[in-house]
């Protein structure tokens, strides 16, 4: 039955997108594997026709006759046809009718609290913040990381937790309110910070050729996860290293999995004194878009085995998604044959 009021609609699509999460098992897989919920996977796994076109005016659509079918721009950052894809597959969901979906569906988030006559727009806004970004998702990133709620008043910490929720900072900044982590006024506080600021900050003294790309700050707590970004994003590793004890991170395994580095320094840790472990922090840029793993060891270059410490993580940098094929598919097809 359609909702009659703003937050009855809001109620409905955070209530479809939990049930949609059980009935594919994704906690359980995001728990297994890490990353962000994969939208695109989800659709390909209901077999939900998708066509990725460079639209004119819209950003996305949902058809239904004469079979249910959803359209996605390529002409957008990632994070945003993430967002639409989701909404998209909300409208499929929810069995609402066929739509043609403008900018405002990034206007009028449900967490923003917008108004709205349209609630089977609202609906399928809310199923893709509570497909997208569930409160459990949240925190099992915060737990993964050490981040308390306090941390969410710092925009590096929030951009870093858009990273990894495949979300836009705006996006997840209105999130938090609607778990009610941080305050609206707190939400517009942060958003006076622009990405842009947080990239050139973590990237210190290098200079990328444009900042369209994301920064991802990785540390030895993202052992095991895995990174979903895009052609031109950038990691700057923060790795404790023991080098007193001739224990040094192998930085050309980097190389071996197709990072070219940028950045190499080291930086004391304050209250060991002499002969403690260091920081060591390395900027690795993709040398081409691509899917594969990274593996870092720390260990005495003299002893072979066993590192002292390992970094391994699975990444996915070929977004946004292009004409064609989305990514899931492609991956289903690679991994077929």
């Amino acid at each position: 039955m359609a909702a009659t009021d703003y937050a009855g609609a809001v109620r409905a699509g955070t209530m479809a997108a939990a049930r949609l999460h059980q009935s594919l098992d994704v906690r359980a897989i995001i728990e297994a594997h890490g990353g962000a919920v994969d939208v695109f996977g989800a659709i390909e796994m209901l077999d939900l026709p998708l066509l990725l076109r460079p639209l004119q005016g819209l950003l996305g659509a949902y058809l239904s006759d004469p079979a249910p079918g959803v359209l996605v721009t390529t002409q957008r950052p990632m994070a945003i046809q993430r967002f639409t894809a989701a909404h998209e597959l909300g409208h499929f969901a929810m069995k609402h009718q066929p739509s043609l979906d403008d900018e405002s569906i990034l206007r009028r988030m449900p967490m923003a609290g917008l108004p709205a006559e349209d609630f089977q727009e609202v609906e399928a806004d809310a199923f893709a913040v509570g497909f997208m970004m569930p409160r459990w998702l949240i925190q099992w990133h915060a737990a993964r990381q050490g981040w308390t709620v306090d941390d969410f008043r710092r925009p590096n910490r929030v951009y870093q937790l858009a990273l990894r929720l495949g979300a836009s900072y705006e996006a997840t900044c209105w999130t938090l309110v609607r778990h009610r982590m941080i305050s609206a006024t707190l939400a517009r506080e942060l958003q006076q910070t622009q990405p842009r600021e947080m990239k050139v900050s973590l990237l210190a003294d290098y200079r990328p050729q444009d900042y369209r790309g994301d920064v991802w700050l990785l540390t030895e707590r993202d052992a095991g996860t895995r990174i979903d970004g895009s052609r031109n994003d950038l990691f700057v590793l923060r790795l404790k290293e023991h080098s007193g004890g001739g224990y040094l991170w192998n930085i050309e395994q980097l190389a071996a999995s197709g990072f070219a580095i940028v950045r190499d320094a080291t930086e004391a840790v304050d209250g060991d004194g002499i002969g403690g472990p260091v920081i060591r922090r390395v900027t690795a840029a993709p040398d081409e878009g691509g899917r594969g793993s990274l593996q870092l060891d720390e260990r005495r270059p003299w002893e072979p085995d066993p590192p002292l410490s390992r970094l391994q993580l699975d990444f996915d940098l070929t977004g946004p998604e292009e004409e064609g094929l989305s990514r899931a598919e492609r991956r289903r097809l690679l991994e077929a044959a």
